[in-house]
């Protein structure tokens, strides 16, 4: 398969969401595994380096490179197969996880993991850096719905991967027995995934939203505690998402709403989602969220019920349009080396206040302006998109989010909950990991990728 190396080609790829420029030496457009494969022999040959890459929404620059070939999965786009009794589907990396849901939606079936930017993230981008999304409370990230990965891996050769599907199992270390957590999660470094066969849920026979104000932070936050630690015991109040809003980004949700007065007068916003079966009562389901959130100080009489599948649509929108209005004005500071700079944090959910505050007083200390924080409480989980003017206030912001992580890591955090670390969060590994840990990761990737081909500059 040729290489283009015109320069307009390499240019059209050089850019992800993370505000990162960086323009490969030749651009791959393969359209099936045998082309891979052939991709990869020759690239052993030339002494050259491949990164995998599907949309480019990635926020950590994992889906560029300014060495070697960039290697465009977005022609790969085949479901293969689904098997609507055993739940399972079986695609081509390139498809994305909206294109992939609509096709299931026919025979009541989802694919659970629900990234923000579901309609242009790929399956194959979604195993790379273990996405999730607001229904991870519930299900958990795309790990969880990996059953099997066909890779090719640094000698060239396509090898089928799949989950052992024991109960029991006492062979060898737990880190070696099952090979496709090996490449969930490697954002691309261990080889280049060419079918992924996934487990498939149900979807539920009715789904609710509310969108709950609160007067101030820290009782939307308690909310949430309390509605995670009480999930277990109350079937009509689990929820399957729990997002907060501050203040800045509730703003943008209610100018995407447009109307000034949606949620007037709120200071923070939660948004839940409640899955029932048909026997399951709606209106009870309602009647005992309402009264938790009362409980709690909510605005009772601004709460909103989003209660059938045109309602959830809109609820996603304003949900989603704040991280789109941030990429814009972050895309507008680029001439002036500014751009958008995002946390993917976490730390355990009854610490979320406590992680956020400090977050707030870093910022305060380096007179910096608040971030807008928005995202998946439930996980201990928010987003904190910060707007840098140009490459004076980039550098203070990147200060004030090293501050900020180390914070993190003290409360028993991560720095990177959903989006993996790429090239922009490569350096918080070592802050993180332990030497033994980071030896561990660099054996397995001298084992699958000898020659070092895959990703150069992530995660390692």
């Amino acid at each position: 398969m040729e290489l283009s190396r015109d320069l307009d080609v390499r240019r059209a790829y050089a850019r992800d969401v993370s505000g990162l420029e960086l323009v490969p030496d030749a651009v791959a457009r393969p359209t099936s595994a045998d082309e891979i494969i052939d991709l990869v022999r020759a690239a052993i040959a030339d002494h050259t380096t491949l990164t995998a890459a599907g949309s480019q929404t990635s926020t950590t620059g994992a889906s560029i490179t300014g060495e070697g070939a960039l290697v465009s999965m977005r022609a790969m786009t085949r479901i293969i197969d689904i098997d609507t009794v055993e739940r399972v589907a079986r695609v081509e990396p390139g498809i994305t996880v909206g294109a992939l849901n609509q096709e299931l939606a026919s025979a009541s079936l989802r694919f659970a993991p629900d990234p923000t930017s579901e309609h242009d993230a790929t399956i194959g981008g979604a195993i790379a850096c273990n996405a999730s999304g607001a229904r991870s409370l519930r299900y958990g990230p795309t790990r969880a719905h990996v059953r099997a990965v066909r890779v090719v891996n640094g000698d060239g050769n396509a090898v089928a991967l799949r989950r052992p599907g024991l109960e029991k199992n006492t062979v060898g270390y737990y880190a070696a027995q099952d090979p496709v957590d090996w490449i969930v999660g490697s954002e691309g470094t261990l080889g280049i995934v060419v079918e992924a066969e996934l487990a498939l849920v149900r979807m539920p026979d009715h789904e609710i939203g509310l969108a709950i104000p609160f007067p101030d932070e820290r009782s939307a936050l308690r909310f949430v505690v309390h509605a995670r630690e009480h999930a277990d015991g109350d079937a009509l109040t689990r929820p399957q998402c729990l997002e907060f809003f501050d203040c800045g980004s509730l703003a943008i949700a209610r100018a995407d709403v447009g109307s000034l007065r949606w949620m007037n007068g709120a200071a923070a916003l939660v948004y839940l989602e409640q899955a029932l079966d048909a026997d399951q009562p709606v209106a009870e389901s309602l009647d005992r969220w309402l009264a938790s959130a009362q409980a709690f100080g909510a605005r009772a009489d601004d709460i909103e019920v989003f209660g059938d599948a045109p309602a959830l649509r809109a609820a996603r929108k304003f949900r989603h349009a704040v991280p789109a209005h941030m990429n814009e004005r972050g895309s507008a500071r680029r001439p002036f080396g500014g751009r958008k700079v995002s946390t993917d944090w976490a730390v355990p959910y009854r610490r979320l206040a406590d992680a956020l505050e400090a977050a707030r007083r870093a910022a305060d200390g380096q007179k910096i302006e608040p971030p807008i924080t928005y995202g998946h409480a439930g996980n201990g989980h928010p987003h904190q998109n910060f707007i840098a003017a140009d490459a004076e206030e980039l550098w203070r912001i990147n200060g004030l989010i090293e501050e900020t992580i180390r914070a993190v890591l003290r409360l028993g955090g991560t720095a990177a909950a959903e989006h993996g670390l790429g090239k922009l969060k490569r350096p918080w590994l070592r802050a993180q990991l332990s030497p033994v840990q980071i030896e561990l990761m660099l054996a397995l990737k001298r084992a699958l990728d000898p020659l070092g081909l895959f990703a150069p500059g992530n995660v390692l």
